[in-house]
C-alpha cells in the first residue's frame, strides 16, 4: 500500500509538465470559449473544428507550399480569423437576440461538416508535423529533462492569455466590447460599430482556437478529429471556471490540466473522468462555477 504513493521525482515532474501542457492547449481553447460566450452568448461548438483547421492549415503551408512553421502561426489564424468572421456575419449574425440553442446547434453542425470534410478528404489517421529546427533538442534543469518544444507551448500560451484578459478587462477596447454586448443601442448612439464589434470578437475566439492547433501540431498528431477529442474537456472546464468568465477559464485549465496528470500516476483509469467528477462536485456547490456569477 506505501508503495502506491512512493513515485519517483522525476516520473512526478514528468507527469506535471504533460499536465502543463494539456492545460496550456486548455487554456487557449477555453479562453476562446469564454470569450464568445462572455461577449457574444454564443456557445460555440465549433471551436473543435476551427482547432483542426488551424492545425491543418500549418500542415498543408508546411508540406505542400514549404512555408515554415514561424511564418504559419501567423497565417492560419488569420486564416481562420477570417472564416469565423465570415461565420458570424453570414450565420450567427441572424440569431442574434434569439435562444442561445440557435447558436449552439448551428455551430454543431458547423463543426460536424467541417470534421466530416476533411474526414472524407484526409481519413481519420493523423498525420506528423515537425518541430521546427529552432526549438528541437531539450534542456536539463537539474531535476527533469524539458523538451525545448514543450518549454515554448507553455510560455507561448502564458502569454497569450494574459495578453488577451488584459486587453479585454483593462483597456478601452475591452470596455467597447462589454458595452457593444450589454448595452448595443446605448453604444451605437456613441458612433461605436457593434456589429463590427461583434464580429471581430468571434474572429479573435476562433484565431485563439487556431493558434492552439498550430502550437498543438508538433505534439500532436493532426487530424480531422483532433478537435473532437478536447472540445468536451475544453466545455467542461469552461463550465467549471464559470461561463464567460475568462480569468476563470484561464485558470481553471491550468488547474485542471495538473490534475488530470496527477491523477493518470495515482489511478490512471480514472483519468479521463477527473475533469468531469471536479465539474459535477463544483456544481453541486458553486452551480455558477469557481469564478462566474449568478
Amino acid at each position: 500500500m506505501d508503495s502506491f504513493f512512493v513515485i519517483p521525482l522525476p516520473a512526478l515532474y514528468g507527469q506535471m509538465m504533460i499536465g502543463l501542457i494539456n492545460g496550456s492547449f486548455y487554456a487557449l481553447l477555453s479562453l476562446g470559449l469564454a470569450v464568445i460566450f462572455g461577449m457574444l452568448h454564443v456557445v460555440n461548438f465549433a471551436h473543435g473544428a476551427q482547432y483542426m483547421l488551424g492545425a491543418f492549415i500549418a500542415w498543408f503551408l508546411l508540406y505542400k507550399l514549404g512555408i515554415s512553421y514561424w511564418a504559419g502561426i501567423v497565417i492560419a489564424p488569420i486564416a481562420v480569423a477570417l472564416l469565423g468572421a465570415l461565420i458570424e456575419r453570414g450565420l450567427l449574425s441572424r440569431l442574434r437576440g434569439k435562444d442561445p440553442i440557435y447558436g449552439l446547434l448551428l455551430t454543431f453542425g458547423l463543426a460536424m461538416t467541417l470534421e466530416g470534410t476533411f474526414q472524407y478528404f484526409y481519413g481519420s489517421s493523423g498525420r506528423t508535423y515537425s518541430v521546427p529546427s529552432g526549438l528541437t533538442g531539450g534542456m536539463n534543469l537539474g531535476f527533469m529533462y524539458m523538451p525545448i518544444y514543450r518549454g515554448w507551448v507553455i510560455a507561448a500560451s502564458l502569454v497569450i492569455c494574459f495578453t488577451t484578459w488584459l486587453l479585454i478587462e483593462k483597456t478601452k477596447v475591452g470596455v467597447y466590447l462589454r458595452a457593444a454586448t450589454e448595452k448595443s443601442v446605448q453604444t451605437q448612439s456613441f458612433g461605436i460599430n457593434v456589429p463590427l464589434l461583434i464580429t471581430l470578437t468571434y474572429a479573435v475566439g476562433a484565431g485563439l482556437a487556431a493558434l492552439a492547433g498550430v502550437l498543438a501540431a508538433p505534439i500532436y498528431q493532426v487530424g480531422a478529429l483532433m478537435g473532437q477529442n478536447i472540445i468536451i474537456v475544453v466545455f467542461a472546464i469552461v463550465v467549471i471556471g464559470g461561463m464567460g468568465s475568462i480569468f476563470g477559464a484561464v485558470a481553471t485549465a491550468y488547474m485542471l490540466g495538473l490534475v488530470e496528470a496527477i491523477t493518470k500516476i495515482y489511478y490512471p483509469q480514472g483519468s479521463s473522468i477527473a475533469v468531469f467528477v471536479v465539474m459535477a462536485v463544483i456544481l453541486l456547490v458553486r452551480p455558477a462555477g469557481l469564478f462566474g456569477r449568478e
